[in-house]
């Protein structure tokens, strides 16, 4: 196993002037609006930037916002001592290089929860539609066609839903099927709580023979990375239908689009692409394209007012919290820390390497400079550890500079 690199020691971060957010790819204005009524200089663009754009545009800021869109890679990281922390306004977090970014000390949160109604609410209306072959009726009376039949089409009631990934979006979509009258089973690699009337399955497999409906809920994982290929899509019903608003690379593309030229499978809704295209001007093309009862649409499956909204709200809130008082609560990549702040104190914030004695180090540098400890809490993982310290306020500078000068120092700042 390689031995991870680490920036520099360098001066401590200081913010000079208001706190400098830029948040790409049309954040949602409840974003913006949060950072600037806590003061903070806010910049938003339309679109992503691509990764020389990312490097030069970062530098100076102290919290980037992305949504899917942006890389934010190794180089841009180096290039933005600054930085404190980065905001991902969905759900993934695959587009950061999460090691990286801890190696910086730069936290990263998502909003894991916010589009989850979303989400289900399009799963359920993709189901009636797979079911009533509505995509194909539809294109078919667009194009001058009347063709009014029957044979195919079949009410959901009464049919089996198979839910891949029983979290926070599974788990709600069972509730609204199981409203319509659908019997709902689940599959999930850890133990959950059924609601209602679902009921878990031993293994993938006794779900995919079962499901009249395959959904799946499951994240970007090299365990998950083609889950539904040859031999899983063969295991499902004959006239089932597969439904993907996950991740893109869950799901073998030519592996479906063959079972579905067959007639093995009877239908598909797909959301999510191993490629996308990125930006809205360029072009797209898929297996998928041109098949009978298929559903494509372009990544939507959050893509709501309220949706956003919401998420705009749960990733500031994160941010603000961290820049303000150095809370890491949900970071993905980083050690969870959550103090309250101490009246009259400045607090001290040190990412440091995770090696033997630094903490030792730290309280010498405390003890020779005759500082007061009101609170001190910290954390760690592999790589790094988070310190949250609350000192007086008139050593917290000279303090702040000694740590910072420390050999395994990698990012360190005062909140006053």
């Amino acid at each position: 196993m390689s031995t991870p690199t680490f920036p520099s020691p360098s001066t401590p971060v200081s913010i000079e002037g208001p706190p400098k957010v830029l948040l790409l790819e049309n954040i949602h204005a409840s974003a913006a609006e949060m950072f600037a009524a806590e003061g903070f200089q806010v910049e938003r663009l339309k679109g992503a930037l691509k990764p020389e754009e990312l490097e030069q545009r970062i530098q100076g800021v102290h919290v980037l916002g992305i949504r899917s869109k942006t890389n934010v890679h190794e180089l841009a990281l180096a290039k933005a001592p600054q930085l404190l922390a980065v905001g991902c306004f969905c759900i993934g977090t695959n587009q950061v290089d999460l090691a990286s970014a801890n190696r910086h000390g730069t936290p990263v949160f998502n909003a894991p929860f916010s589009n989850t109604r979303s989400v289900a609410e399009l799963v359920i209306a993709e189901i009636i539609m797979l079911s009533r072959q509505l995509g194909d009726r539809n294109r078919e009376v667009h194009t001058g066609q009347w063709r009014k039949v029957s044979v195919g089409s079949y009410e959901v009631r009464g049919k089996t839903l198979g839910i891949v990934g029983y979290g926070h979006i599974g788990s709600q979509l069972g509730v609204l099927a199981e409203s319509m009258g659908m019997r709902v089973i689940f599959y999930d690699v850890m133990t959950k709580l059924p609601l209602g009337n679902t009921r878990a399955t031993a293994t993938l497999e006794e779900l995919l023979e079962n499901s009249d409906f395959v959904t799946l809920h499951v994240p970007a994982t090299p365990a998950t990375e083609k889950m539904m290929g040859v031999a899983e899509l063969a295991r499902m019903k004959k006239g089932a239908s597969l439904i993907n608003a996950s991740r893109g690379t869950v799901v073998d593309i030519e592996a479906l689009a063959n079972a579905l030229r067959s007639g093995h499978l009877g239908g598909a809704a797909v959301d999510v692409y191993p490629e996308e295209p990125e930006t809205n001007s360029d072009g797209f093309s898929s297996a998928l394209q041109g098949l009978s009862n298929v559903i494509l649409t372009p990544h939507i499956g959050g893509s709501t007012e309220e949706a956003q909204a919401s998420i705009g709200k749960e990733v500031a809130t994160s941010l603000i919290k961290l820049v303000k008082t150095g809370a890491t609560t949900g970071a993905v990549n980083f050690p969870q820390v959550e103090v309250p702040l101490i009246p009259k104190t400045h607090r001290i914030l040190n990412v440091h390497r995770n090696t033997p004695g630094v903490l030792r180090d730290i309280n010498r540098i405390v003890s020779d400079l005759n500082a007061n400890i009101h609170a001190q809490v910290l954390s760690t993982d592999a790589n790094i550890g988070y310190l949250v310290m609350d000192l007086d306020q008139d050593v917290a500078a000279p303090v702040c500079q000694a740590i910072a000068s420390l050999k395994t120092d990698i990012k360190t700042r005062i909140v006053s």
